[in-house]
């Protein structure tokens, strides 16, 4: 298997991947997501305020995972779709995160295109599905 999350790990980062919870550093005002014992603009505050954010964002870059190309958790996924595009989405409030866009339009995906959130099933493993976020076009 290949990113194995234990499922320990996997529910402490809950409030992550169900509400979108990210943490405002109370040193440099930067927002991390997800969680860090250190920020990670600053790498000296150690003290946050969580902070509920938006879903909303623009695709930075992206790429087309071929069938082939899927990492394990997603074998049956890729089986089924063929290809599946993956972006790096700057989020309104900063961060940026890397998550599957579904639903693209047919003429793909662009730098810039806007984007939100959506809460889905992300795979299964040890019996357990995973939900997170993916995103779709917001256009």
């Amino acid at each position: 298997m290949g990113a194995h999350i234990s499922i320990p790990m996997y529910q402490r980062a809950v409030p992550q991947r169900y509400r979108l919870i990210g943490q405002r550093c109370r040193s440099c005002g930067k927002v991390n997501f997800p969680s860090k014992a250190v920020c990670k603009y600053c790498s000296q505050g150690t003290t946050f305020e969580n902070v509920q954010l938006s879903g909303r964002g623009t695709i930075y870059s992206y790429t087309i995972i071929a069938g082939g190309g899927a990492p394990p958790e997603f074998a049956a996924e890729a089986h089924c779709k063929g290809s599946y595009p993956v972006a790096i989405v700057q989020l309104e409030e900063g961060p940026r995160v890397i998550a599957q866009v579904v639903n693209p339009p047919e003429e793909g995906l662009t730098i810039g295109m806007p984007v939100k959130a959506v809460f889905r099933k992300i795979y299964e493993e040890e019996g357990v599905t995973r939900y997170g976020f993916k995103f779709i076009p917001a256009i």
